[in-house]
């Protein structure tokens, strides 16, 4: 193992730990490895407080005169705001909230079956989690032509093949832009670029590439973009980035009771209002942990900074995993920067249920399974053996973790 490099020494892991109250929770007289995170983060003080604060101070519903409701409304229109700073969005307008990126894409997906006509076609990726596949093959039931971007061996998409899939009826590329099973972090200016050749709208599944990378949407220049709190240090929400204008043009199911017009034309129902202002709080915190005036400086150099830690632990990781010969690392080498730090690996002689289930007794948080990416799960023969391994970083893991699983493995 390499020496430990000196802006990872500066990153404040002491600080960032002692904001989870959760990483004090003991298993058999050890504290517990949380490497569970692409499945959901841990959550910090600052974000239980904000949400218990809510409701000790603030619950109410929103639009009304007194005090409370005010309170809410404000809540409300910070978390957007927070949201469309954290994305790089050009204003509030362009974030809508829903319970979770599944149910936004799902109602994202009615409203566009009602706009495209029979015949025209949407891409859809072999890598993608299924909340990015499922609410597409829907559509088929209209006579929305769906295709599929093939998964190669190597866990990246096969971009000859997406160029080959391309044609004058492409109406709409749904893609994810990183993996939650393999890590893979997709080619998206490359996509982008293809996709503006045929007039075609880029929807991104950010869910799992929010809590490592900085996102800047008008540079990536997608027309929707998806994520959840949940993965990065807040509660259950989900959102909805829709390029200016583009929402209004789109038949959404809603009552004739909510606004019309875009962001909250694809909202239904009432916020989880504790929630949102546990949202505003994870940002909050993640700005925290970055440096400037504004806070989109704060935000741009945080997400550098856990970054760099994340991706150093994650290589340590895979390079731990390789000396062990009875596993197997799927997905592509972490030999570049630009990957998530998600890992997962099948061992030689045991499933991943008994993997996880053995690293559970030694207080080692890890998840089993094809992780709701099934259909890539499928095409690489993982299915018949139990699934993955799937190990990842998060911003409050450390090197002694990261050593402590690689030699309770070496074990294993």
């Amino acid at each position: 193992m390499s020496n430990t490099p000196s802006e990872i020494q500066a990153f404040p892991t002491t600080k960032v730990r002692n904001a989870f109250p959760s990483l004090s929770k003991m298993h058999k007289n050890k504290p517990l490895i949380y490497l569970d995170g692409p499945a959901g983060s841990q959550v910090p003080k600052s974000v239980i407080a904000a949400i218990s604060g809510y409701y000790e101070n603030s619950n109410a519903n929103c639009h009304g005169h007194f005090i409370t409701s005010q309170e809410t409304d404000l809540v409300i229109d910070e978390t957007r705001e927070k949201m469309a700073t954290f994305l790089g969005a050009k204003g509030p307008e362009t974030i809508s909230f829903g319970s979770n990126m599944t149910t936004l894409n799902f109602a994202l997906a009615r409203a566009i079956g009602r706009y495209f006509q029979p015949g025209d076609e949407i891409i859809i990726t072999q890598l993608d989690h299924e909340s990015n596949r499922g609410p597409w093959l829907s559509l088929r039931e209209v006579g929305i032509i769906v295709r599929e971007i093939r998964l190669q061996d190597n866990g990246t998409l096969d971009y000859d093949h997406f160029e080959s899939l391309l044609n004058e009826k492409t109406r709409l590329v749904a893609i994810g832009y990183s993996s939650n099973i393999l890590g893979t972090v997709n080619q998206l200016s490359k996509v982008r670029k293809m996709t503006y050749q045929y007039g075609a709208w880029m929807l991104v599944d950010a869910v799992h590439y929010a809590p490592h990378f900085s996102i800047d949407v008008q540079a990536l220049g997608c027309d929707f973009l998806l994520c959840s709190a949940y993965k990065f240090y807040g509660p259950h929400v989900g959102f909805l980035y829709a390029r200016p204008g583009l929402l209004d043009q789109l038949p959404t199911d809603r009552l004739r009771t909510q606004y019309q017009q875009a962001p909250h034309s694809i909202e239904t129902g009432t916020f989880n209002h504790a929630a949102l202002a546990g949202v505003s709080a994870a940002i909050d915190f993640i700005a925290s942990l970055g440096e400037g005036k504004k806070m989109r400086e704060k935000l741009i150099t945080a997400m550098q900074a856990i970054q760099t830690k994340e991706h150093f632990l994650a290589e340590r990781l895979y390079d731990g995993l390789k000396m062990l010969k009875h596993l197997e690392i799927k997905g592509p080498s972490f030999y570049k920067k630009h990957r998530a730090p998600t890992i997962s690996f099948l061992h030689k002689t045991k499933t991943a249920s008994e993997v996880c289930k053995e690293l559970a007794e030694q207080g080692i948080c890890a998840w089993n399974g094809h992780f709701y990416a099934i259909r890539a799960a499928e095409v690489m023969g993982l299915m018949e053996l139990g699934g993955l391994t799937r190990m990842g970083i998060s911003v409050y893991n450390t090197e002694a973790e990261i050593d402590q699983t690689l030699e309770i493995l070496s074990g294993l």
